[in-house]
């Protein structure tokens, strides 16, 4: 990630690409699934460790990224992991402690839908922590991903970058829709005002933990499809796996009835309304 480079989402940039057909992002998306099971199949044979962390404001489109990697895969493989609030035991322990636990063994991937980074966004924005305490984890975060990477784990650290009239849109969208309803709190709502406080917070976060080995790369997420395969192709090609040689599969022949007969009982049937 050139640093330089600025992220602010320009919706009215030129140069912006029409939004993605969705005919067009099936047929990619199912492509890339096979490449994911690809990449659980060696990771199960090679006791690979992968972690990836998404952040990002509210609405940029970390479920829906992670959704898109994990819905063709094994969660046995594939493990999501979303954080409560912190317990009270939690707030007394060394603020990366709650996390250190989900870290990856060999054969997992573990994909976190926001992570340890809460402290230097959500938790610095909302007046949840300290200056001294955000100024301490700056400080220790790129410390301490050092020693994840070194213990064999394959760290990739994503930002997704939806523009304000994109936020502002799907926030909108969540209020009357049933289904989204659940993804709009009390915090999203005190959080959305305060754009530039999260742009402040995000820019030195940054600086100081965007390192060689555990470097930030961004994705503008105005164009959700878009940054899913965006991000699904790059994250397979920071990974080197291969295909695993699998024997071919033949169904064997099924017993024969023999003796066997339907059972009468009155079993408790689901209505068939559809």
């Amino acid at each position: 990630m050139a640093k330089k480079q600025k992220i602010e989402s320009n919706k009215e940039a030129s140069g912006s690409p029409e939004k993605l057909k969705n005919k067009d992002y099936l047929h990619e998306l199912r492509r890339l699934h096979v490449e994911l099971v690809k990449l659980q199949e060696w990771v199960k044979a090679t006791g690979a460790k992968v972690c990836i962390l998404f952040e990002g404001r509210d609405g940029a489109g970390k479920g829906g990224t992670i959704k898109a990697i994990t819905e063709r895969v094994s969660p046995r493989v594939f493990r999501v992991i979303a954080l409560p609030s912190p317990t009270e035991r939690e707030k007394s322990q060394m603020y990366v402690q709650r996390y250190i636990p989900h870290l990856p063994a060999a054969g997992e991937i573990v994909i976190f839908d926001r992570s340890w980074y809460n402290r230097a966004g959500v938790e610095r924005v909302m007046g949840f922590c300290t200056e001294d305490q955000v100024k301490w984890f700056l400080k220790a975060a790129p410390a301490v991903e050092k020693a994840i990477v070194e213990s064999g784990v394959i760290l990739l650290k994503y930002w997704l970058e939806v523009s304000p009239e994109e936020q502002t849109r799907r926030l909108e969208a969540r209020i009357d829709d049933g289904r989204k309803i659940w993804k709009l709190s009390p915090m999203d709502l005190k959080s959305y005002s305060r754009w530039y406080d999260y742009s402040r917070a995000r820019d030195e976060m940054f600086q100081t933990t965007d390192t060689a080995w555990a470097p930030w790369f961004v994705a503008h997420s105005d164009d959700k499809k878009r940054a899913r395969l965006n991000i699904i192709t790059h994250l397979l090609g920071k990974i080197p796996y291969k295909k695993v040689p699998r024997p071919k599969v033949k169904l064997p022949k099924r017993q024969k009835r023999g003796t066997y007969k339907e059972s009468d009982y009155a079993y408790k049937m689901v209505p068939e309304k559809f």
